[in-house]
C-alpha cells in the first residue's frame, strides 16, 4: 500500500507537468509528514549528507570539460581526423559522424554535448555534399548518445552515487556492495566501440544501398597532419582512463584534471577559445550542474524513502520467493527503463530506479556492473526515441526537421541500438570482461 501510495502521487505530480525534481521532493515530504513519525528536520539532514559523496564532484568537473572542447575546436579537429580514416568509404562523411562521435563521447561524458559538437559541424556539411539530410540527422542523433557509454560518462557517475553505500545479498547470501566509478568506465570500454561498430555498420549499409557520395581517399601525409591536430584531444582520453587505471588518481581528480587539460588545450594550445568567453563557458556549465545536483539531492531524499519503508527489500523478497530468474527480472528492467524514457530524462530515471534495482538484481545474481552497464544502454536508447529523447531535440534544432520526421529518420539506427541493448543484457562478459581482466572486479 505504501509503495502504491509513493509511487502514485509521483506519478500524478509528474502528469501535472512538475519538473521531475520537484515532483520528488514534494512526494517524500509529503509522505513523510503524512504517513510517517520520522521527523521532518532529518530531512534537512538527509539533503546535506545525502549529497556529500566525493564522486558527485565529478558531475560539475565533466560537464566543464566537454564544454571547453565544444567551444575551444577541438570536435573540429577530430572531425578532420576521421574523416581522414574513413570517408573514402560508402557514406564517408557519415562514417566519420560516427567516428568523431565516438572520440569526442571519451572526452565529454554527454550526449547532447556529443550531438551538438560534431552535428553543428557535420550535419551542414553533409547536406552539402549531396547527402539526405533524414540520413544525416539520423547518424547524428544515435551516434551521439555515445556520449553517455563510451568513458567517462555522467550517467555512470549518476548510478554510482544512487548505488553508493548500498549493500544487498547475493543468492548465496553474500553481501555485495556497489559499483564504483572506475570499474563502470572501464566496463563501458568494449561496449561503448561494439556500438560505435554496429550503429557505423548500419550507416555503411544504408549509404552502400542509397549510393551516396564517397570523399577521394586521403594520403598518409593528410592522415598524419589531420591526427597532428587532433592529437591533444585524443590525448585527454589516455589522461583520463590512464590515470584512473594506473592508480594515478580517482576518477572524480581525474574529472578535475580533464577540465583543466581541457581549458589549457582550448585557450592556449588551439587559442580557438578567448579567455572574454571564459564566464559564457563556466555560467553554462554552472547551470547544468546545478540542474543535475539539484535532481540528485531530491533523488537521495526518495531513496531515503524507499530505504525507511523497506521497499526494495520487500521487492526483493516477493521475487525471490515467487521463482523469477535473471532472464525474467533483465527483461522486466528494460521494458520499465524504456517506458521510463518515455516521459523521463536519463539522470532522473537512473537516480529514482538504480536504488530500488540494485537488491533486486544482486538478490537474482546480477553483477552490480552489468546492470550500470545494462542501465546505461538503455539511458542511450531513451535518448534517441520520443516524447522526451534529448538527442532528438537537439538534433531537431539544428536540422531544422520536425520531431515526427526525425523519428521516421532514426529508427534503422534506433533499432540498432535496442538489438545491441539485448545483447548486452544476456552477454555480462561484454560488461565484466574488461575490468575482471584488469583485476578490477572479484
Amino acid at each position: 500500500m505504501n509503495s502504491a501510495l509513493i509511487f502514485g502521487g509521483l506519478l500524478a505530480l509528474m502528469l501535472t507537468g512538475m519538473p521531475i525534481s520537484i515532483a520528488l521532493g514534494l512526494t517524500v515530504l509529503t509522505f513523510l509528514y503524512v504517513m510517517t513519525t520520522v521527523p521532518i528536520e532529518a530531512v534537512a539532514l538527509k539533503l546535506f549528507t545525502g549529497i556529500e559523496s566525493f564522486e558527485i564532484m565529478a558531475i560539475p568537473f565533466f560537464i566543464l570539460a566537454g564544454n571547453f572542447l565544444t567551444h575551444g575546436g577541438v570536435a573540429r579537429r577530430m572531425i578532420r581526423f576521421a574523416t581522414t580514416m574513413v570517408g573514402h568509404w560508402y557514406g564517408g562523411l557519415g562514417l566519420a559522424a560516427v567516428v568523431a562521435c565516438a572520440l569526442f563521447a571519451a572526452i565529454s561524458g554527454s550526449s547532447p554535448a556529443t550531438v551538438v559538437a560534431i552535428g553543428s559541424i557535420l550535419l551542414p556539411a553533409m547536406v552539402q555534399a549531396g547527402y539526405p539530410k533524414r540520413f544525416g540527422a539520423g547518424v547524428i542523433a544515435t551516434s551521439g548518445a555515445l556520449g553517455i557509454l563510451i568513458p567517462p560518462s555522467i550517467v555512470m557517475v549518476l548510478y554510482a552515487v544512487a548505488t553508493s553505500g548500498s549493500v544487498a545479498l547475493d543468492p548465496a547470501g553474500q553481501r555485495v556492495g556497489s559499483a564504483s566509478v572506475a570499474q563502470l568506465f572501464m566496463a563501458g570500454v568494449i561496449p561503448g566501440l561494439m556500438l560505435a561498430f554496429l550503429l557505423g555498420a548500419t550507416t555503411f549499409y544504408r549509404a552502400w544501398k542509397g549510393n551516396y557520395p564517397r570523399m577521394p581517399k586521403a594520403t598518409w601525409w593528410e592522415a598524419a597532419v589531420a591526427f597532428r591536430d587532433s592529437i591533444w584531444g585524443l590525448l585527454l582520453i589516455v589522461l583520463v582512463l590512464g590515470g584512473i587505471y594506473s592508480g594515478l588518481f580517482t576518477p572524480t581528480e581525474a574529472a578535475a584534471v580533464s577540465a583543466v587539460y581541457a581549458f589549457v588545450v582550448a585557450v592556449f594550445v588551439y587559442s580557438d577559445l578567448k579567455l572574454s568567453d571564459i564566464p559564457k563557458v563556466l555560467l553554462s556549465s554552472a547551470n547544468m550542474s546545478a540542474m543535475i545536483l539539484y535532481i540528485i539531492t531530491n533523488a537521495v531524499l526518495f531513496s531515503f524513502l524507499m530505504t525507511s519503508e523497506q521497499i526494495p527489500q520487500s521487492i526483493t523478497a516477493w521475487a525471490v520467493g515467487s521463482g523469477i530468474g535473471q532472464v525474467e527480472f533483465l527483461l522486466f528492467v528494460n521494458v520499465l527503463l524504456l517506458v521510463a524514457g518515455n516521459v523521463m530524462e536519463p539522470s532522473s530515471i537512473v537516480l529514482i530506479t538504480a536504488p530500488i534495482l540494485f537488491p533486486v538484481a544482486v538478490g537474482l545474481g546480477v553483477h552490480p556492473v552489468h546492470l550500470g552497464i545494462l542501465m546505461t544502454v538503455n539511458m542511450e536508447v531513451g535518448l534517441c526515441h520520443p516524447p522526451v529523447g534529448l538527442n532528438l531535440y537537439v538534433a531537431s534544432g539544428m536540422a531544422k526537421m520536425g520531431i515526427t520526421e526525425l523519428t521516421i529518420a532514426v529508427w534503422p539506427w534506433l533499432l540498432t541500438m535496442l538489438g545491441f541493448l539485448f545483447v548486452v543484457t544476456y552477454v555480462p562478459e561484454l560488461s565484466l570482461w574488461l575490468p575482471r581482466t584488469l583485476g578490477m572486479l572479484y
